[in-house]
Order: C-alpha cells, then sequence, then structure tokens
C-alpha cells in the first residue's frame, strides 16, 4: 500500500487550529524561555569568572545542578512543588513552563557566556584598566562584545536545543506541538499522522532558525562585507 495513500490528511486538516495554537504556543515558551535564560545566564556566566567566592560558587553550584539534572524532572517540581509552595497554589502551565525553561537554559547559557569570556586575552582586559576604565565598563564595552562573535554559534545551538525541549512542557498540560499530537493521537486511535506532523513543524521551526543564526553570524563577521555581496548580484 502506498504510504501517501495510507496516511489521513484529513486528521491534520480536522484539528489545524489546535495545531495553530501549538506551533504559538512553542514559539513562545522557546522566546520566554530563551530571553529569560539569556539574561539570567550573562548573570551567572560573570559570577562564574568572579574573583569573589561569595560571587562564583553559587553561580556554580547552580550550573551544575542544573546541567546535571534532567529538564523533566526540573519541570516537574517547578510545577508541582515549588510554584504552589511560593503561590499557595498552581499558576498553570504557562507560568511553569517559562520558568522551567528560563532556568534550565540559563545554566547552559551561563557555560557559554563563561567560556566566551574566559577566551578573549587577559591582556584585552589589562589595556582596558589601563586607559581608565572600571572592571565593569571594561567587560561591557570591550570583553563582551569581542566574545559575542565567538559565543554566537553556541548561543545558536542552544536555542535550538531549547525549542525542541520545549515539547517536555507536555508532561505538564502544556499546550504546546506535542501535547496537540497526543490529543489528536488518541482521539482517532492513529499515530503515524499526529506524530509526523509535530516532527515536520519542528523540522521547520529549527530549520528557520539555523538559517537565521547563519545571517547573523555572517554579519557579525569582521570580513562581513555587504557590497561585495552585491557586486556578486
Amino acid at each position: 500500500m502506498d504510504f501517501f495513500d495510507f496516511f489521513r490528511w484529513d486528521i491534520i486538516w480536522n484539528y489545524r487550529e489546535l495545531y495553530a495554537k501549538g506551533l504559538w504556543a512553542t514559539i513562545v515558551l522557546t522566546a520566554c524561555g530563551y530571553i529569560g535564560g539569556i539574561i539570567f545566564g550573562l548573570v551567572l556566566g560573570l559570577g562564574q569568572v568572579s574573583t569573589k567566592k561569595w560571587i562564583y560558587w553559587p553561580a556554580k553550584i547552580y550550573v551544575d545542578v542544573f546541567r546535571g539534572t534532567p529538564m523533566l524532572v526540573q519541570l516537574l517540581l517547578i510545577h508541582l512543588a515549588v510554584i504552589p509552595t511560593i503561590f499557595g497554589t498552581s499558576q498553570g502551565w504557562w507560568v511553569s513552563g517559562i520558568v522551567g525553561l528560563i532556568l534550565n537554559s540559563a545554566a547552559y547559557n551561563a557555560e557559554i557566556f563563561r567560556a566566551g569570556i574566559q577566551s578573549i586575552d587577559k591582556g584585552q582586559m589589562e589595556a582596558a584598566r589601563s586607559l581608565g576604565l572600571t572592571q565593569s565598563q571594561a567587560m561591557r564595552k570591550v570583553i563582551l562584545p569581542q566574545a559575542f562573535r565567538r559565543m554566537i554559534p553556541p548561543l545558536g545551538n542552544e536555542f535550538i536545543a531549547l525549542l525542541k525541549d520545549s515539547s517536555l512542557v507536555t508532561v505538564i498540560a502544556g499546550a504546546e506541538i506535542l501535547y496537540v499530537s497526543k490529543v489528536v493521537a488518541g482521539t482517532y486511535q492513529r499515530f503515524w499522522e499526529p506524530y509526523l506532523f509535530a516532527a515536520f513543524l519542528y523540522l521547520v521551526l529549527t530549520y528557520a532558525v539555523t538559517k537565521l543564526i547563519a545571517f547573523i553570524e555572517r554579519r557579525v563577521d569582521i570580513n562581513y562585507n555587504p557590497r561585495k555581496k552585491k557586486e556578486r548580484a
């Protein structure tokens, strides 16, 4: 039997609105988790390169704990224990999902920031300080701009990883792509259509992000010259 004859396209079409909502939820979860993870990760990354032990050790322990435990366990703890304990009741899967993704992403981004900062020659900091800049000014105006170019590829990979890991929010009833596929599969008792379509959506999102990262890499490359591109055209 031909696969395309076997494949029931009507199942996907009948649930197109639910899939659209699931796609939107996946994008929002990933974007919020990544932006929050970048901000918090930068703080943790700076903490890991600090010479002050009371700053270094909390950042180091946090990164080791969140990198060393599964995100699935983290999401369940945050949704079922941490947030209900803090607020007295669950705040819904949106809050739990975003918080979980932020906290997990921050740990991985912190390592990227740490490695990027430490990859810059120490002479850069010394030169900046000799010009009268404070350590924080030198970090902001000299070290981080140089390190950022080197951090783009791993930061992009972390975004892609987080995009796929957002599917774990389904364990707390998060209505993202995978959760919608589970609903459809349960309704029709057919698994090829919903899960293959979910895989296709993730593939499209990942491909789009990959192209965006490649574009950003080219633009921040010190050898990038937009005039050459126009001349070739």
